[in-house]
């Protein structure tokens, strides 16, 4: 299938679910591209794996009572991150440890609640790998206004998140609240998750949360440019996923996950200063090349 073909399946009527899928995979990365920035300056990508844990028993739960998906998970990957955030406060167990223990319980019970429902296997598949072709119609407005309030306390925050992620230290002397600045770190996370988890599953989700921002961070050192090139990668990985997987018939989440993982090997390899091929061409550049009338090095030096 050509691109061309793949715009018109997307203007018809017949294919609504198709815009729709594209619409939530488009939101989904540009929350998580601006919200994972911070995930990778904090080299906290564990929270972002744990919170899509966390998320599934409320997932569950509203499956099994037929409720809204979205805000079933959002209630337990919020109650979750409280729950953390209190505990660590315990230096005398640190923080991973914590998470480990609450965020692995919360998806046991996840699993136990949906064990209950019929078609058990079915939908543990559903939550685990997602389903962005079949995500309801009245989640999209709920999505969006997530997604526009994620963005709303990033953009409040940003200058607070930056100085914690960089020196903890110099952000307690400099007065913040630490504490409550990571619980808002962590409902912004759990929320990126949410928005995310129908279109690639439980546990595909961290790659959207850390790959695109990880890919920025090869391609600048400023950390503005790298907010706005995050979402970018996401958005436009997630339109490419959607369009192999349409046309190749694969599974979606999958695809959108590679083209990521494609995006960011590219960045590793090709980036001007932090790519493979730029360090070599820079120490190249670096080393001084011999004059033609200057000796040669003794070593170099043939009988």
């Amino acid at each position: 299938m050509n691109p061309v073909e793949f715009v018109v399946d997307l203007l018809n009527p017949d294919l609504a679910f198709l815009p729709k899928a594209l619409a939530v995979a488009v939101m989904s990365s540009i929350v998580c591209g601006v919200v994972g920035t911070y995930v990778v300056l904090r080299g906290m990508a564990f929270i972002g794996d744990a919170v899509a844990h966390a998320v599934f028993p409320g997932l569950a739960v509203a499956f099994l009572v037929s409720g809204n998906l979205v805000l079933g998970g959002t209630i337990a990957g919020v109650l979750t991150a409280v729950l953390v955030a209190v505990f660590a406060q315990n230096r005398r167990v640190k923080e991973d440890s914590i998470i480990g223990i609450f965020f692995v319980a919360a998806f046991a019970l996840g699993i136990v609640v949906i064990s209950q429902a019929p078609g058990y296997a079915g939908s543990l598949q559903q939550f685990l790998f997602g389903s962005i072709t079949g995500i309801p119609e009245e989640d999209l407005p709920v999505i969006a206004v997530m997604s526009l309030v994620v963005l709303a306390a990033v953009l409040l925050l940003n200058k607070e998140f930056v100085t914690v992620s960089l020196d903890r230290e110099s952000a307690r002397a400099l007065g913040l609240r630490v504490f409550w600045l990571d619980l808002a770190l962590y409902v912004l996370v759990t929320l990126a998750v949410v928005i995310s988890v129908q279109t690639i599953g439980n546990i595909l989700v961290l790659a959207l949360l850390v790959t695109p921002a990880a890919t920025a961070r090869l391609l600048t050192d400023r950390l503005g440019v790298m907010m706005l090139l995050a979402p970018a990668i996401g958005a436009a990985s997630a339109l490419v996923g959607l369009y192999v997987s349409w046309s190749w018939a694969v599974p979606t989440g999958g695809t959108i996950v590679l083209v990521l993982t494609a995006a960011f090997l590219t960045a590793w390899t090709f980036s001007p200063r932090q790519g493979v091929l730029g360090r070599v061409a820079a120490r190249r550049w670096a080393s001084p090349t011999p004059h033609p009338s200057s000796p040669l090095p003794a070593q170099e030096v043939r009988s």
